[in-house]
This record gives C-alpha cells, structure tokens and sequence, in this order.
C-alpha cells in the first residue's frame, strides 16, 4: 500500500471496530560523509521509517507499530494497540482535531548534488589542519538528516510536513609546547547552501586554541559567564523540569510553582516551534495541536508547564502543544526551540568564562536540578580574557543559579541536543568551582 492507503485503511477499520485511533508516519533519510588526511573515509545514507498507532478503548490506551504497509501487517497493528490498551489499563485519550495543511519547512535546502557536500566535508577537513598548532584532526564531515511526518485520527486531525537540517562538524588536537587540547564543534542550518566549511573550521580552531596553555583554577567561589553553548547544555537539564509529564510522574520541582518567581528577572524562557529558521520548527505536534510561541518563564516567574493534550487536562490548564512521540513510541511532552531571550546587559568584567560542561548525563539531575560538572573555561578581568584555566568543577543548583543571573547578552546561539537549546552569554552572580 502507499502511505495514504495506508492511513485510509487503519482509520477506516478502527471506525468499525468502535475505536477511536491516531495514526503517525514518520520516515528519516540521513547521510554522513566522514573526511580524514584529505580523503573520505565514510559515506553513509540510511533510510527508516513506519506507521505508529495509539488507539482508546474503553478509555485506556494502547500503541503499536509496523514497518511495513501491507494489509496483514496493518491489521496486526491494529489488534496489538487494542489488545495493549486492554492489558495496560492507562487511561487516555484521542483530542479532537483539524486540518492541518501539508507544510514543506525544507524547500531546497538539501538539494545539492553530493559532491558538493563531499567537497564541503573534504574542505572542513583540510581547513582544520591549516594551523601550525594543529596537531591532528580526528574528523570533519558533513550530515544532513530529512524527515517527513503525516497525522491522521478517527477525531479530525489531518496534516503533513516535511523538514530537515544539514550540518558541517569536526574534531582536532591543537598544541603550543607541551599544551594540547581537543576541541569540536558542529553547525547547522535549514539548507546545505547557508554552511560555511571555511568559517566553521575557524570557529572551532579559535575556539580551541584559546584553551591552551591553561592553569589551574584555585577552589573558590567566583563571578561566572557561561557562553552559549554552556548555558544551552544547562536548559537542556532544565526542559525535563518543564514538563507537565515530569511533573505529574512526580519529577519535577517546579509543580505547584505556577505563578511564583524561579528565576532572576532577565530571565525569560521562551519555547517557539514557529521560528521561522528553527532548527526544529514545526507547524503541528504529535496530537495535531498547531504550534504557537510558548512563554514559559516571563521575567523570572513561572508562567506555564509544556503540555500535550493528556497533561493539560490532568492539571488543568492550556495545552502548549508539545506533544511529542516517534511511531515507534508513546505519548510525552517535549520542547522544540527552547531559548533564553536576549537582553544586551552583560559586560564581562572579573570572574571566569565557561566555554563548555562535560558529562551532562552524569552529572546533572534534571528531578533534583542538583549538577556537579566538570567543565573548560578562561579567566577574565576589565573585559578580557587574561588566560585560560582547567581541572575545575562546577557545582550548585539550576534554580539557584537561575536566581543569580545579574545580565544576558544578545549572543543568542543554538545548540542541537533532543531539540534545540538556546542562549546568549549569561552572568551569574557567583558558582562555586572546585579546583586546585
């Protein structure tokens, strides 16, 4: 069957068994070229995709899925969702929907000719050894990844879209004498033709170069900057908190925290999914809820949770929209372009500046918001970087941390993680670092 078949089908027959049913495809197309000492090493190009099913019966819900779009393979999905709706027991439900339109957030913007993205990569590569202090480069490459999703429900929901991003990264040693240090970086954009290999290359040389010839930072409590980067890894930690989800599993410390002050007055979290160069914008979520600019925390107070139908309605309050689930799995809430707004405030002036954080698996709860990480930086005084230091940690909590932002710059930069995370550079009053 083709995909519209498909759809047709399993809604069709859900109506006559008496079921109310959701039906999401999704199908991903990747590929990757690997460059090293000025050849391609790797070209990868993988395709998967399928038809996931969340169907109600008697008012529990259950999931399934195929890869395959035969008639006998349709129907068996069809009989597992029930039956797991049974089994389960967990109550649920379809939310009524609409149309929803097809949407093309991608255009052309994949549509070079490979070896053009071969040389793209070839061109990283080779730009990344064009430094005396380079010492080895272990990769440059480029990836790009498209993705195609239709929706459709028994309660009206009707809507396609197709997006993607394309991406140039690479990683290096660079040395001065005895220093070294590794360093990589990845960026993305909409279209294969807004990468730079050239720029790119720079930045991470730049980047990485600074980091050399560290010292040991002394134990203490400082003044701290955290880059964009850094600060993007921090609310990454911070969306699972968001989540009305988290929240009603008992994981998160925000609940029953709506309308309090969480945060420092420069602080406003937004959550856009109608971005128009988003790295993961979308019209519609996994429910057909349309997508609309989200304010999560304005001006430091808590405004509202991310929140897909079923959470909305067990907290009660409005949907945000953010429902999220592969065809392989079940229900969540999600961000997409979660980011702080920029102010224009920040002046550096004495403390030390957090280039990155290490280990944010490990080292950072998103239920109690605790983190202990180690992290690279450089020491700053009147405005300048004197030098770099290292061997340090970072310790505290993110709401205490959110509490002592004093300014954010207008540097806004976007980092990929599960979704995309933004941020300027921000200043916090003091954090406490266990060096030397």
């Amino acid at each position: 069957m083709t995909l519209e078949e498909a759809k047709r089908y399993l809604l069709r027959r859900a109506k006559e068994l008496g079921l109310e049913a959701e039906v999401l495809f999704q199908e991903e197309r990747e590929l990757s070229l690997r460059a090293r000492q000025g050849t391609l090493e790797e070209i990868k190009e993988a395709r998967q995709g399928g038809i996931g099913l969340r169907v109600v019966v008697q008012g529990h819900v259950g999931y399934a899925y195929t890869e395959e779009l035969s008639p006998e393979a349709l129907e068996w999905a069809l009989s597992e969702a029930r039956d797991n709706a049974l089994l389960a027991g967990k109550e649920g439900f379809i939310p009524p929907g609409q149309a929803l339109g097809s949407h093309d957030l991608l255009g052309e913007g994949l549509s070079a000719p490979l070896e053009a993205k071969k040389q793209s990569a070839l061109e990283l590569e080779r730009a990344l050894r064009d430094d005396p202090r380079t010492r080895s480069v272990l990769m440059g490459g480029y990836m790009e990844k498209e993705v195609r999703m239709a929706l459709s429900s028994t309660l009206g929901a009707e809507g396609a879209l197709r997006t993607g991003l394309a991406g140039l990264g690479g990683s290096l040693v660079m040395g001065d004498g005895p220093s070294l240090k590794q360093g990589w970086d990845f960026k993305l954009a909409k279209e294969f033709h807004a990468l730079d290999p050239g720029r790119t290359a720079l930045e991470i040389r730049e980047k990485t170069a600074r980091l050399l010839n560290a010292k040991p930072l002394p134990t203490g409590r400082y003044r701290a900057y955290l880059e964009p980067k850094a600060m993007a890894g921090l609310l990454y930690v911070l969306s699972r908190s968001l989540s009305a989800k988290s929240a009603l599993e008992g994981k998160s410390r925000l609940l029953n925290r709506l309308g309090e002050r969480i945060a420092s007055e420069w602080v406003t979290l937004v959550d856009d999914p109608t971005l128009e160069k988003g790295l993961v914008s979308r019209p519609f979520d996994a429910e057909g809820t349309p997508a609309r600019r989200t304010v999560v925390v304005e001006k430091g107070v808590f405004k509202t949770f991310l929140h897909n139908a079923e959470t909305a309605r067990a907290l009660g309050q409005e949907n945000t929209g953010h429902a999220f689930r592969t065809y392989r799995g079940i229900l969540d809430v999600a961000p997409t372009n979660l980011y702080l707004e920029p102010v224009g405030n920040l002046r550096l002036e004495k403390g030390v500046l957090i280039t990155e954080f290490m280990g944010l698996h490990a080292g950072a709860n998103p239920v109690s918001l605790d983190f202990s990480l180690q992290a690279l930086g450089l020491w700053v005084e009147e405005g300048e970087v004197r030098y770099a230091v290292e061997n340090f940690a970072v310790s505290g909590n993110l709401l205490e941390l959110l509490q002592g932002v004093e300014a954010v710059g207008n540097d806004l930069d976007w980092t990929l993680l599960d979704a995309a995370y933004g941020s300027p550079t921000v200043a916090v009053a003091e954090l406490s670092f266990a060096g030397a």
